[in-house]
């Protein structure tokens, strides 16, 4: 037997290489590689020039056109269309081709020209193939669904994701989809733009197989030849092509519509619904309504300022690019934080131990985590895996082994300042010590510590798994080196970092901070709980103050609030008799069982229901100040741009995502004009509404 190397050994246990056809090329485009093999299978294989995922930009699309124009000479019994990119198949459409645009006519053009392209692939007379790995969103899958066949690898993804951005599908996907599978499973993809792994997609109809990489060539000559069983069709089609029926299940997608998302706010589920309920079954009128309807939302504040919000999240990614060579994560504090934490870093395939001082608390911890896996991870394989890297350390060991020691116990000072001078000469050298405060300055966390330099603040958002951000906390003696690996951290277990500067509260919690105390002197003033969480709840916010204080905890939040009232000058108001009694009391919101609201045994408000509508002072009441503490954690430097500042806003408390962030609100709405409104209620309700000088720097154009 030869000798093999180490490097051998692996090359020989490496996933086999993607299947691109014949290795030369009849045609040589910018973006798409045309081949034919000796079988007259061609191959047409997308790798976008200069980027690191497949979109369709209109100069990807116009290439399609040429390629399928050459191929009509070729001679080809067959079509594949495939991506070169290892991450996936095609993303969707460039959204930056859509930016700023304000023209519906210009729009329907547009989209006129590339619904022709896309004909011009599902009229092609020779079987079409696509094959699928990884990513498949938006246009991409609307490019699979102009194919004939539909070959999926098993890591395959495929979903609509419009409704985010406050659109529907545009490229055909309305009627194909709901022409393929049954038309309530396409609705409900459309309607939640959730996506379905390749055993679902195979399931539903939506693929025609699901292989892996080393059958994908004989999968598609078996496609090629007719050989291919597809099961497609449901009786629901036919039911559902006519018109009292469509109305019937058009009523109940509206219901269910109107619970998640505002018609006022958020119209394109509204138009998708709409566009089937009247042209379901007939695919040219519904393709001619799909252009006229895409067009008028994509011009539309709403779809304007989600694709900001999509900006947004990406710049949030850019700065946790990069790799941090943290590999094994020390959590000490294994309450719902901290164990929650931990559950998160080990799906995301990190090594992780699990300390706390109760080990009945860890237990809890794990089961918890047990739980989250069966919801959310995909294969029996992902749970057990997940599952065998969350370690319960009972004895602390892990410390001495960690890359990133994070501390998340009780949110008390002098807690955490014993607990770092226990573990501090246990830490390795190069391991970096985040704290999970939510509010306590990382100065004054950091006095007596031997290496400030690696200390870092990392503060999660409750709950860990829905909520995206991640605030990175700096402080004047962090090192730059620990600063960039804590925000990779955050990229490597895929969540959004926002850097700030250490201040009482940080970002997050210091505006929003303002936004509850406000609730608070109103509910002191009388008003019902129910019409203030609805003036937050119609301008857009996620749930009202009140709601949310409840959520967070009425203890926590009092710590926050007497902190900040201690440490600022911030001119927060007094803190009510009647909610101390509260938490002295117990009742400290829903995990308690009663809070502000009393709570059934699913944890549901008992809320009265008909409420008079707020007027606008109610909920200028509520926002403004929240925006004026933006306005001066921006003028402070406790945040660098407001791009940043909207986008942890938006991804940490739920800000209002269809206007596009606090700061693009305010200047949308005009600088002088919130500086008019805030000097009103300054006269009416007191000096908390003086504007913050910052005002004057921001002006009022965006």
């Amino acid at each position: 037997m030869m000798p093999t190397d180490n490097a051998a050994v692996w090359e020989m246990l490496a996933p086999r290489n993607i299947e691109f056809g014949p290795g030369s090329a009849l045609k040589e485009f910018t973006h798409w590689r045309l081949s034919k093999g000796p079988d007259d299978i061609a191959w047409l294989v997308l790798d976008r020039a200069n980027e690191s995922a497949n979109t369709l930009s209109e100069a990807v699309i116009a290439e399609l056109d040429a390629a399928l124009a050459e191929m009509e000479g070729i001679g080809a019994k067959g079509l594949v269309i495939r991506s070169a990119k290892e991450g996936g198949f095609i993303a969707g459409a460039d959204i930056r081709d859509f930016k700023d645009v304000s023209e519906v006519r210009e729009v329907e053009k547009r989209l006129r020209w590339a619904h022709g392209i896309i004909d011009r692939l599902a009229a092609l007379a020779i079987p079409t193939v696509a094959v699928i790995h990884g990513y498949c969103y938006g246009g991409g899958l609307e490019v699979a669904l102009a194919c004939k066949y539909r070959i999926a690898l098993s890591d395959a993804k495929l979903g609509f994701p419009e409704i985010r951005l406050g659109l529907h599908p545009g490229l055909g996907g309305t009627f194909r989809l709901t022409a393929l599978i049954d038309p309530i499973e396409a609705m409900t993809m459309m309607l939640t733009g959730k996506t379905v792994h390749a055993k679902k997609a195979k399931a539903i109809g939506l693929v025609d197989a699901v292989v892996e990489e080393r059958h994908v060539e004989s999968a598609v000559r078996a496609a090629v030849a007719g050989k291919m069983k597809t099961d497609r069709g449901s009786w629901k089609s036919g039911v559902l092509g006519l018109a009292p029926a469509r109305q019937l299940a058009a009523r109940r997608f509206r219901a269910e519509a109107e619970r998640r998302a505002p018609k006022q706010h958020y119209p394109a589920p509204y138009r998708l619904i709409d566009l089937w309920k009247e042209h379901g079954g007939d695919a040219r009128a519904m393709q001619r309504a799909e252009i006229t309807s895409f067009s008028e939302l994509l011009v539309s504040d709403t779809a304007q300022n989600l694709m900001r919000v999509f900006f947004l999240r990406e710049k949030l990614k850019d700065s946790a690019k990069g790799a941090s060579a943290i590999r094994h994560v020390h959590v000490i504090g294994a309450g719902a934080m901290g164990g929650d934490i931990a559950a998160w870093c080990a799906a995301r395939g990190l090594r992780v131990t699990l300390a706390d001082l109760d080990h009945e608390t860890i237990a809890k911890a794990i089961g918890r985590a047990a739980e989250f896996y069966d919801k959310k991870l995909h294969s029996s394989i992902e749970r057990r895996d997940a599952l065998d890297r969350l370690m319960p350390d009972f004895e602390g060991t892990g410390v001495a082994k960690a890359d990133l020691v994070i501390e998340a116990v009780v949110e008390k000072t002098d807690v955490k300042r014993k607990l770092f001078d226990e573990i501090a000469p246990k830490i390795k050298e190069d391991a970096i010590l985040a704290t999970n405060t939510s509010s306590i300055p990382l100065e004054v966390l950091r006095e007596g510590l031997a290496f400030p330099d690696r200390l870092v603040g990392l503060h999660f958002f409750n709950p860990v798994a829905k909520m995206e951000l991640v605030e990175v906390v700096a402080h004047d003696k962090a090192g730059q080196a620990t600063l960039d690996r804590a925000l990779r951290f955050c990229g490597t277990i895929d969540r959004l970092p926002a850097a700030v500067k250490s201040a009482p509260g940080f970002l997050v919690n210091r505006c929003l901070t303002a936004y509850l105390t406000e609730a608070f002197v109103m509910v002191d003033e009388g008003t019902s709980k129910e019409i203030i969480d609805r003036a937050a709840e119609d301008f857009g916010m996620p749930m009202g103050p009140i709601a949310l204080a409840d959520r967070i905890g009425l203890d926590i939040g009092l710590d926050v609030v007497r902190m900040l009232k201690d440490k600022l000058d911030d001119p927060i108001p007094d803190i009510p008799a009647w909610l101390e009694a509260k938490v002295q009391n117990g009742e400290t919101g829903r995990k308690a069982g009663k809070g502000l609201y009393v709570y059934d045994n699913r944890g549901k408000p008992k809320k009265t229901s008909d409420v008079p509508a707020p007027g606008q002072e109610m909920t200028d009441r509520l926002l403004l100040p929240m925006l004026n503490t933006c306005v001066r954690c921006l003028r402070e430097g406790i945040v660098e741009d407001e791009e940043t500042l909207d986008g942890a806003m938006i991804f940490a408390t739920g800000f209002a995502p269809f206007r596009g962030g606090p700061m693009h609100y305010a200047r949308s709405r005009g600088a002088a004009d919130i500086v008019g409104t805030l000097k009103h209620l300054q006269q009416r309700h007191g000096s908390r509404f003086a504007p913050d000088e910052g005002w004057e720097a921001l002006g009022e154009e965006p």
